[in-house]
């Protein structure tokens, strides 16, 4: 049995209160021909050797056995048009629980077709595979599909590096010097805001799909190079200033923070490069409630914190305090459980940005028609945004606990970052 990493230790956690699952959905040209399909999807993972998956969350530990990999793949009914559709199915997917231990087939694929095209999604078990990873998956699916004689070419490894190497002596310099962040983090948590959770252990997740199209992701990043902050720092800006509404501040909590995930594949070496697991870190920045402030002030602040945490591998830190709540949490009861983060790490919302393009291209791929994504809130943020950067546009995959914001809320958050970023 292999080990997980701190961060999938901290997954298993996570689903163990309730689904935390992610889904990814390709446009694919042409007609859909299920038969052939599936079986290339068995041949695929039996390559690769993604089959006979056991999992011991007990041990903290996982192993692909082999054998014959059981393909569901389910037709999803059109609804009133592709988008809504695509939603619905995502939104069924992130709420259906895989199997918790022993034997489980963590990938689920379904398809949705659409006139001379149809939509290929993924649905997988979040612990075992990073978004950067499943991007590879399916683009080995998709090879193979256009073209019927091509053989196995994806060199996706079942397992990822240890992080013991990273955090015990690569960057142990980096970590021991940002021990002063992260108890600025610490303190920061105490004033940040925390959202109301009506039902703690309601770990529903509603979905919606949005898009930047390409004038407006021109312009966003236009804006971003103006101000010299990056695009996904202008991104936090713009939704700490659009869930601001939604926040109460207090005498002592008046800090709205938001959390954001970060692949470290590159700090693990060369070996994680082709790793299906997940290779992930995260940083939180935050700042504090103040209606005079312009987006600009808002994105040079994010700037100022995200700058900081990428020069000093502030990241790094974050590792060591989901290892630190991974030693409480055996002590805790289930409501402490459901309740830990929300309280001792308050962060109104999440974001998870994912360039499909850039790893298409990176792996010799050829044009993308679509790729939409979601990934599930779990304990840790109410609200998780997908930004997806494919084929000049943004798709915008936001999940959020039904339990902290209410449907329409959610899409007033969407619709104020869009108005945003059309005011650039």
């Amino acid at each position: 049995m292999h080990r997980v990493n701190l961060f999938q230790a901290a997954m298993l956690r996570w689903r163990a209160l309730y689904p935390y699952n992610a889904v990814h959905v390709i446009e694919i040209p042409g007609a859909l021909d299920r038969v052939r399909l599936r079986a290339l999807i068995r041949d695929h993972l039996q390559g690769l050797g993604l089959t006979g998956l056991i999992v011991d969350p007990r041990r903290q530990s996982y192993e692909w056995t082999g054998g014959e990999a059981a393909i569901d793949l389910r037709s999803v009914e059109p609804v009133e048009n592709a988008r809504a559709t695509l939603r619905e199915a995502i939104e069924r997917e992130l709420n259906a629980a895989f199997p918790a231990m022993g034997r489980v087939e963590p990938f689920r694929f379904f398809v949705v077709e659409q006139g001379g095209a149809f939509h290929l999604g993924l649905a997988y078990d979040h612990f075992i595979a990073g978004g950067d990873s499943i991007v590879a998956l399916l683009q080995g699916i998709v090879a193979r599909y256009a073209e019927p004689r091509a053989t196995q070419t994806s060199a996706l490894q079942p397992y990822g590096p240890s992080y013991a190497r990273l955090l015990g002596s690569q960057a142990a310099g980096a970590i021991v010097r940002g021990l002063p962040a992260l108890v600025r983090m610490a303190m920061s948590s105490r004033r940040s805001i925390r959202l109301r959770y009506a039902a703690p252990h309601d770990g529903y997740n509603a979905f919606l799909l949005n898009r930047i199209e390409r004038d407006d992701r021109a312009r966003l990043e236009a804006g971003a190079d103006a101000w010299g902050v990056t695009t996904h720092d202008l991104l936090i800006a713009i939704l700490i200033t659009s869930v601001a509404p939604l926040a109460q501040a207090r005498r002592r909590r008046n800090e709205i923070a938001i959390a954001s995930i970060v692949n470290i594949r590159r700090d693990l070496g060369a070996q994680a490069r082709d790793a299906l697991a997940p290779c992930l870190a995260s940083f939180r920045v935050s700042r504090r409630m103040d209606d005079n402030a312009s987006l600009r002030d808002v994105a040079l602040a994010v700037y100022a914190q995200t700058n900081a945490i990428k020069r000093g591998k502030r990241y790094l830190q974050t590792l060591l305090a989901l290892g630190l709540a991974g030693l409480e949490w055996g002590f805790m009861s289930l409501p402490q459980r459901h309740r830990f983060f929300p309280k001792h790490f308050p962060v109104c919302a999440g974001t998870t940005p994912l360039n499909v393009d850039a790893l298409w291209r990176e792996r010799g791929g050829g044009e993308l028609a679509g790729y939409v994504r979601g990934v599930s809130t779990g304990p840790l943020a109410p609200m998780v945004l997908s930004f997806t950067m494919v084929d000049g546009i943004i798709n915008v995959g936001m999940s959020f606990r039904t339990t902290v914001f209410e449907r329409g809320a959610a899409e007033g958050v969407a619709a104020a970052m869009l108005r945003l970023i059309r005011t650039l």
